[in-house]
């Protein structure tokens, strides 16, 4: 079967009938080809999940580091009674466990959890473990090991700045 040029077809069917005059079509010049160059940093991989959603093909910030994933606790009243529980329950599937010297702490096995924590979120976990130590505490991560380690703060407690006046003009 032979190959007919689509812009010759009116021509060719009505040509012959009305006597009209064809014009070949000129030759477009081609449009130049210009590479897209990407680099490693500007190419994310996707891949077509369903019919309209494609997914990047990268892991997200929050499981790159686990420090930044978000939670929504609401502690069970029962079992949760104290700071230390709050903290145990928190970091249950986290990723992350207290360091030995935190878990022997007597501070955190005394203090009762507020009621004001009894549920936390949606928060990132950094920001969760600071909300249940306070500010008398600081959080110290050892990411080889998962481990978070609470140290006193260097920030002075209020007890003591109400102190510090007084010892000053002791002297």
């Amino acid at each position: 079967m032979p190959i007919i040029n689509r812009s010759l077809l009116p021509c060719v069917l009505f040509g012959g009938l009305t006597g009209c005059q064809c014009l070949q079509p000129e030759p477009t010049q081609p449009l130049p080809v210009h590479p897209v160059v990407t680099t490693n940093e500007d190419h994310i991989p996707v891949q077509r999940y369903g019919r309209y959603t494609l997914v990047e093909l990268r892991p997200q910030a929050d499981q790159k580091d686990l420090f930044l994933q978000t939670i929504d606790v609401d502690f069970p009243g029962a079992w949760v009674t104290t700071v230390a529980d709050a903290l145990r329950y928190v970091l249950l599937r986290s990723g992350y466990r207290l360091c030995e010297s935190t878990v022997n702490t007597s501070d955190f096995q005394t203090l009762p959890l507020p009621a004001a924590h009894q549920k936390l979120g949606p928060l990132v976990l950094r920001d969760a473990v600071q909300v249940l130590i306070g500010p008398a505490w600081s959080i110290q991560v050892d990411e080889k090991l998962r481990e978070i380690c609470l140290v006193p703060s260097v920030v002075p407690s209020i007890h003591q700045a109400l102190q510090a006046p007084a010892s000053a003009e002791a002297r």
